[in-house]
C-alpha cells in the first residue's frame, strides 16, 4: 500500500544528474541565482524574507549561520546543490529536524540543506518494508505503519526525523526487543559528493553500507528503506510518585529490572514540571520519581511484571494498552522547538553503587534547573554480539543516563550546563567509554562513538568524499 511519496525510486532518480552549468565565469551571486532557478525547491540567502524561518534547527540554543538554505523539494534538488556548491568550494550540510544541530558546528561556508519536504512514506505491508524519505519524521511512520500492525525501530521522540536518528543509532522503546533501528535498515538512496544518485546495499557499496549504519554518511541520503517489525500486545506508560520516594522508586525499579524479559524496555527519572501555564495543573510546579515502561504481553503478563512497582503506591498510573504508534507520547518529549542543553553518559552497569551516586547528584539544589534526569535501561538487542553488518549495531553498556535542561532565557544557560555537567562528572566512575551518537549533543571525537572502527569510518570517508563536500555531525577529523 502506498500512503504517499513525493521521492523518486532509484531508477527514477538514475537519470538525476548535477545542474547545468555555463562554462564561462560568473560571480557566487550569480551562481545562487543560477541554483534558485534550478531548484524546485527554495533558496534563502541572508537578508531575505524567511532567512530566519528556513536557517532555525528543532535546537533553539543553536543559532545556524550558513551561507545559503535550500529547501528540497526532490532528489534532484539535492544533487543540484551538491553541484552548485562544489563549483563554490562550499559543504553542504543536510538537516531534516535539526535536533542535533549542534553536532554540526560552524556553517559560515556551507550550503543548509534542509530536506523535511522529501517526506513521502511507501509501504510494502507483505513484506513489512517501509520506504521513508529523509524528512520524514518519527511520529508519522509510526502512524502509517500502525495501520498494518507494524511498528518501525527508532527513538522515543515523535518529533525526530526518521533517516538522521536512525542513522545515528536509534535507541527507542522496541530496543531490548528489536535492537537499535540502524540495525532495521535494509537500503539508502542517497546523492553523493559528485552530486551522483546511489543506491546503497548489501550487495551495492557494501563499504559505504556498513558506514552510514550508526556510524558516518559521506553522502546525503535521501530515502532509507526499514524492516518493520509485527508488535503484538502493548501495555505502556508512566508510574509516578512525589519525588521524597526517589530512592526507594529507584532501588524498587532497579532490583526490577535485573529479572524483566526482553520484550520489556523502561527507565527511571527525576523529572521537575517547571510552574508555566502548557503544563498540565495536576503537575505544574512540581516534582517526581518516575518509571516509565513499554511492555509487550498480554494484560494479564503485563500487569504480574508491573506488581512490584505498583505495590509502591504510585500517585499516578498511566500505563495502558496502547498502539505502538501511541509511544511516541510516552516520554513526554516537547511537541515544538525548544532550547535545551544535555549531557548523556553511559553506565557498565546498573548497581547499588552507581544508582546511589545518581540519586546522590540528582537530588541536589544545583540539579533543579535540570527538567529531567533519566536512566534507561539498555542490555538486550542493544548488547554487543547480538547483531553485527553495521559500523555501529550495539551499545557497550547496561544503562544511559541523560540529563537535559530547558533554557528559556540566554541567562539560565549557566545554571543548566553546570547542572548537566555534573551529573556527568559524579557518574563518571561508573561510566563507560562509549557515547551514544543520538545523545551527544556536540561534537565529539571519532574514538569515543566508534571505537576502533573509528579508522575503518575515515577510509569509507576519503573514498567518497576526499574534498570534504558534505558536512556531518561529529566529523572524524
Amino acid at each position: 500500500m502506498t500512503i504517499d511519496t513525493s521521492l523518486p525510486t532509484p531508477d527514477q532518480a538514475a537519470s538525476a544528474g548535477a545542474a547545468s552549468a555555463a562554462d564561462e565565469p560568473v560571480l557566487p551571486g550569480e551562481h545562487f541565482e543560477r541554483l534558485r532557478a534550478d531548484l524546485s525547491g527554495e533558496l534563502f540567502l541572508p537578508g531575505e524574507d524567511g532567512w530566519d524561518t528556513a536557517r532555525s534547527a528543532w535546537q533553539l540554543l543553536v543559532d545556524q549561520q550558513p551561507a545559503a538554505v535550500v529547501v528540497a523539494a526532490d532528489a534532484q534538488d539535492v544533487a543540484t546543490t551538491v553541484t552548485c556548491a562544489r563549483r563554490l568550494g562550499l559543504h553542504v550540510a543536510p538537516q531534516s529536524t535539526g535536533h542535533a544541530a549542534g553536532s554540526l558546528g560552524p556553517l559560515t561556508d556551507t550550503i543548509l540543506l534542509r530536506t523535511a519536504r522529501l517526506d513521502g512514506i511507501t509501504i510494502d505491508a507483505e513484506a513489512r518494508i517501509a520506504r521513508v524519505g529523509a524528512g520524514v519524521t518519527a511520529a508519522a511512520l509510526a502512524t502509517a505503519v500502525a495501520e498494518h500492525g507494524c511498528a518501525a525501530v527508532s527513538g522515543m521522540a515523535p518529533s525526530v526525523g526518521v533517516v538522521g536518528s536512525t542513522l545515528g543509532g536509534g535507541l527507542g522503546w522496541l530496543a531490548r526487543s528489536h535492537g537499535l533501528g540502524a540495525n532495521s535498515i535494509l537500503s539508502i538512496d542517497a546523492v553523493d559528493a559528485q552530486g551522483h544518485v546511489v543506491r546503497v546495499d548489501a550487495e551495492h557499496h557494501p563499504d559505504l553500507f556498513w558506514a552510514v549504519r550508526g556510524g558516518i554518511a559521506p553522502v546525503i541520503v535521501t530515502a532509507i528503506e526499514l524492516q518493520l517489525h509485527e508488535i503484538g500486545d502493548l501495555h505502556a506508560g508512566a508510574l509516578m510518585w512525589p519525588l521524597e520516594r526517589a530512592a526507594d522508586v529507584a532501588h524498587a525499579w532497579r532490583e526490577w529490572i535485573a529479572e524483566l524479559p526482553e520484550s520489556v524496555t523502561s527507565l527511571a527519572r527525576v523529572l521537575r514540571y517547571p510552574p508555566i501555564p502548557e503544563i498540565p495543573d495536576f503537575l505544574r510546579g512540581r516534582s517526581f520519581v518516575a518509571v516509565e515502561a513499554a511492555i509487550q504481553a498480554d494484560a494479564a503478563t503485563a500487569a504480574t511484571l508491573l506488581q512490584p512497582l505498583r505495590d509502591l503506591r504510585p500517585e499516578l498510573d498511566s500505563v495502558r494498552p496502547m498502539s505502538p504508534a501511541e509511544l511516541s507520547t510516552v516520554h513526554g518529549d516537547p511537541a515544538h522547538p525548544a532550547p535545551a542543553f544535555g549531557e548523556a553518559v553511559v553506565l557498565t552497569d546498573i548497581t547499588a553503587a552507581s544508582m546511589d551516586a545518581l540519586l546522590d547528584v540528582a537530588l541536589e539544589p544545583s540539579s533543579q534547573s535540570l527538567l529531567s534526569i533519566e536512566l534507561r535501561h539498555l542490555g538486550g538487542g542493544t548488547t554487543p554480539g547480538r547483531t553485527t553488518g553495521g559500523a555501529v549495531s550495539a551499545i557497550d553498556g547496561a544503562g544511559l543516563v541523560f540529563a537535559v535542561g530547558l533554557v528559556p532565557f540566554p541567562g539560565a544557560l549557566t545554571a543548566v550546563k553546570d547542572a548537566a555537567t555534573a551529573v556527568a562528572a559524579r557518574m563518571q566512575p561508573f561510566a563507560s567509554p562509549t557515547v551514544v551518537k543520538n545523545f551527544a549533543e556536540r561534537p565529539t571525537t571519532a574514538a569515543s562513538l566508534y571505537g576502533p572502527d573509528a579508522e575503518r569510518l575515515r577510509r569509507v570517508a576519503y573514498a567518497w568524499d576526499p574534498e570534504g563536500v558534505i558536512r556531518v555531525a561529529h566529523p572524524l577529523d
